[in-house]
C-alpha cells in the first residue's frame, strides 16, 4: 500500500509532495502560456477547444429542448440536470481508483468516444421528431454516467502531460479553453437553434469529438510524466477516503467546494429560466446571458494563468474568490433588466473562476502522486455530486417564487460558507486573515 503522512494539518495545502527523482519533469520556461510549449498538452488543448465548443452548443440545445418538451417547466430542467450529474455520486470515486490503476490516455480515448455516441443519439431522435421528455432524461443519465468516469480521469491526466512545475498553469489554461468555448458555443447555438433546430446542434457536437480523439492519438506517450500504475489491491477506495479524512485542510476545502458548486454554480438551470420566463426571450436570449457569463469566466481564467507564473495557489485567494462570487451573484440576481443582468455576469464569472481554478490546482498539488486519481475523484464528487440536489432545488425556487430567487439564494449560500470557511482555516493556521493577523500582533505586544 502507498505510504502517506496523516494528521499534518498546518500548511499541507501549500506544500508540494516531491515526485521520485526519476519522474521529476524537466523545468519548463515560465510564462502565461508556458504549458503550451509542451507538445502533448498542446495537442490536448487544441482538441479540447473544438470539442468544448460543440459541448456548450449541445448544452444550450438540450436545455432548450427540455423546456420545449415540458412547456417551459423549470422543474423539468432541474430534473434533467440532476439526472446528468447523479451518476457522479456513485461513480466518481471508483473512477479515481481507475485513474490510479490504468493508462489514462487510453481510458480517455474510450470515454470520449462513448460521449460522442451519446450526443449523436440525442441529435438523431430530435431530428427525426420522435424525441420525448423521457428520452432526453434517459440520455442525460447515460451521458452523466460516462462523464462521471471521464472527468476525474481527465483532471488527473493534466499533470502527466505537463509535470508538477506547470500544473497550476495548465489548470488555468484548461479553464481558459473551457470558457473560450463557453463564450462561442452558446452564442452559436442560440443562432443555430433558430435556423436548423436543436437536433442538428447535438449532431454537430458529436462530430467535434473527433478533434479531442485525434489529439489523444497523436500524443507521444513516451514523453508523458507518468508514475507507475498503482497495483490492484483491495481497499484502495477506502484508503483514498482515509487519506483525505486525516487531512482536515483538504476536508475544509472540499466542504467549501461542495456548497458553492451545489447552490452557487447552477447557472445551467437559472439562466435558461431567467431568459425565457422573466425576460420573455428566446434561445438567443439564453445564449446571450450564457455568453456574458462566459466572458467573465474567460477573463477570470486568463487572470489565473497570469497568477500561475508567481508560484503556488494560496488559500487566501480561494476564500476571497468565494466571497466575491457570492456577493456579485446576489447583485446579479437583483438586476432589473436582461442587459444589466448580463453585464453583472461578467464580474460573477471572474470571481467564479478565481475560486474554481485555485481550488482545483491547490488540491492536485497538495496530495501524494499515487493518491491523485482517488482524491480528484472525490473532488469531482463534491464539485458535481451536489447537482442532483441543487438542480431540483433551484428549479423549485424558480417555479414557486421567481427566476431570480435561485440566483440570490445561491449567492447567499456562497457568502456564508466563504465566511465560515475563512474563519475555520484562519483558526487552524491554514491562512491568516488581516483582522486575525492584527489580533495576533496585539497579543504579541502584550
Amino acid at each position: 500500500m502507498p505510504a502517506y503522512a496523516g494528521g499534518a494539518e498546518t500548511d499541507q495545502l501549500d506544500r508540494n509532495t516531491a515526485a521520485p527523482p526519476s519522474r521529476r519533469p524537466k523545468p519548463q520556461r515560465s510564462g502565461m502560456f508556458g504549458s503550451l510549449r509542451v507538445r502533448n498538452y498542446r495537442l490536448y488543448a487544441s482538441g479540447q477547444v473544438v470539442s468544448l465548443i460543440g459541448l456548450w452548443m449541445q448544452r444550450v440545445a438540450q436545455d432548450w429542448l427540455v423546456l420545449e418538451l415540458s412547456d417551459g417547466s423549470a422543474v423539468a430542467l432541474g430534473v434533467a440536470a440532476a439526472l446528468q450529474f447523479a451518476p457522479t455520486l456513485f461513480l466518481s470515486l471508483w473512477a479515481g481508483v481507475l485513474a490510479d490503476r490504468m493508462d489514462k490516455r487510453k481510458l480517455l480515448l474510450f470515454l470520449e468516444s462513448a460521449l460522442a455516441l451519446c450526443a449523436l443519439a440525442l441529435g438523431l431522435i430530435d431530428v427525426t421528431g420522435v424525441a420525448q421528455l423521457w428520452h432526453v432524461y434517459a440520455l442525460c443519465l447515460l451521458m452523466g454516467a460516462v462523464s462521471a468516469v471521464e472527468t476525474p480521469v481527465r483532471q488527473s491526466f493534466v499533470v502527466e502531460m505537463v509535470g508538477r512545475d506547470q500544473l497550476t498553469n495548465a489548470v488555468a489554461l484548461n479553464s481558459m479553453t473551457f470558457n473560450l468555448a463557453r463564450m462561442v458555443g452558446p452564442a452559436v447555438a442560440g443562432v443555430l437553434i433558430v435556423v436548423i433546430g436543436t437536433g442538428w446542434v447535438s449532431i454537430i457536437n458529436a462530430v467535434t469529438f473527433a478533434a479531442v480523439l485525434l489529439g489523444l492519438l497523436l500524443m507521444n506517450a513516451a514523453k508523458l510524466y507518468r508514475l507507475d500504475p498503482v497495483p490492484r489491491e483491495k481497499g484502495q477506495l477506502r484508503e483514498g477516503l482515509r487519506y483525505v479524512r486525516q487531512r482536515s485542510d483538504l476536508v475544509i476545502l472540499l466542504v467549501l467546494v461542495f456548497f458553492i458548486s451545489t447552490f452557487g454554480l447552477n447557472f445551467f438551470v437559472t439562466l435558461a429560466v431567467l431568459a425565457r420566463n422573466t425576460f420573455g426571450g428566446d434561445a438567443d436570449a439564453y445564449g446571450l446571458l450564457s455568453t456574458m457569463l462566459a466572458i467573465g469566466t474567460f477573463a477570470g481564467a486568463t487572470l489565473a494563468a497570469r497568477r500561475s507564473t508567481r508560484g503556488k495557489p494560496r488559500l487566501r485567494l480561494l476564500i476571497i474568490g468565494a466571497l466575491a462570487f457570492g456577493v456579485l451573484e446576489v447583485v446579479a440576481g437583483l438586476m432589473p433588466t436582461m442587459w444589466l443582468t448580463g453585464a453583472m455576469l461578467i464580474p460573477v464569472g471572474i470571481a467564479m473562476m478565481t475560486f474554481t481554478t485555485t481550488a482545483n490546482a491547490t488540491v492536485q498539488l497538495a496530495v501524494s502522486p499515487e493518491m491523485r486519481g482517488r482524491v480528484m475523484g472525490l473532488y469531482m464528487l463534491v464539485f458535481l455530486g451536489g447537482t442532483p440536489v441543487g438542480g431540483p432545488v433551484m428549479g423549485w425556487l424558480a417555479e414557486h417564487f421567481t427566476a431570480r430567487a435561485p440566483i440570490v439564494f445561491g449567492g447567499a449560500v456562497s457568502i456564508v460558507v466563504a465566511v465560515v470557511g475563512g474563519i475555520v482555516l484562519a483558526r487552524r493556521g491554514g491562512i491568516t486573515l488581516p483582522a486575525y493577523r492584527l489580533r495576533l500582533r496585539r497579543r504579541a505586544r502584550r
